[in-house]
């Protein structure tokens, strides 16, 4: 769980912008959008497969 004390004399946009950073740090939000809908299990698959790709492409592009 995420926590933020809100400092002396701070206003609550700073609060609130400080947490929104921790929360897209912490990773939280990509997991809330990656649950907002049902992937089908190929999809997943597709999409892990995809990223294998692009991973490798990199390093080889990278190692040139």
């Amino acid at each position: 769980m995420i926590h933020v004390k809100v400092r002396d004399n701070e206003t609550f946009e700073r609060a609130l912008k400080r947490f929104t950073k921790a929360c897209e740090k912490s990773g939280l939000m990509a997991e809330i959008k990656k649950h907002q809908y049902y992937e089908k299990p190929s999809e997943s698959r597709k999409r892990r497969e995809n990223a294998a790709r692009r991973k490798m492409r990199k390093m080889m592009m990278d190692n040139r």
